[in-house]
């Protein structure tokens, strides 16, 4: 059994799969507590219900045309403090499923299937959490992978240029994106420009068009 937050249908917004209809499965619990958090109510496990993965199947068929939509992301919380979730990725894998994997880099990712696509989010210094990193994960991210930092501040931005420049990343799809309510995203995109980054410049697109 998996606790499950949510099972919802809307517009992939943070990712580079950004704009295409996608299936989520949030999952709840998580190891972190960040102080700008948008799914404060999927933290603790006491606001879910126990799925099966046959259940969590189900539903996902039930929503996105049946078979029409073949995106999932399972997010959370924190997807991989559940072990359970390894085997949903394979079932969803079977199923022809693009699988998408929102996870904060803490909790080893060597046993992910090699199909899942990570989206690993680096924490940033007013998370307060950027020690919790785990170096290791470096070694298992592919090119189809994604890495994300979620910038509040200067010292965001600093800090996320830095591990950039110090760390071998075997992959290009670099994401920077502005902290709600702390950086706004013109700032960051100067920032970058100025900078001459080559990363991409995210933007919740799911927000800004009022959906989940």
């Amino acid at each position: 059994m998996l606790y499950v937050n949510d099972i919802f249908y809307s517009i992939q917004g943070e990712s580079s799969f950004t704009g295409y209809p996608c299936k989520f499965v949030r999952l709840a619990g998580c190891n972190l507590k960040c102080g700008y958090c948008d799914t404060k109510d999927a933290l603790d496990i006491k606001n879910s219900n126990p799925l099966s993965i046959g259940e969590i199947i189900s539903a996902l068929y039930s929503i996105g045309g049946g078979n029409n939509v073949k995106l999932v992301e399972i997010t959370g919380g924190e997807p991989l403090l559940q072990k359970e979730a390894f085997d949903l990725f394979g079932e969803l894998i079977k199923l022809n499923y693009i699988v998408l994997l929102e996870t904060n880099g803490t909790i080893s990712l060597k046993k992910v299937h090699k199909k899942v696509i990570k989206i690993i989010d680096v924490k940033c210094p007013s998370s307060g959490f950027s020690k919790e990193f785990n170096y290791e994960n470096l070694k298992y991210i592919s090119m189809s992978d994604e890495v994300k930092f979620v910038i509040g501040t200067d010292e965001d931005y600093d800090f996320a240029k830095d591990f950039l420049k110090i760390n071998k990343i075997n992959t290009g799809k670099l994401i920077f994106s502005a902290a709600e309510g702390s950086m706004n995203s013109k700032e960051l995109a100067e920032k970058i420009l100025k900078d001459g980054l080559n990363v991409r410049l995210g933007i919740q697109l799911h927000k800004i068009l009022r959906l989940k």
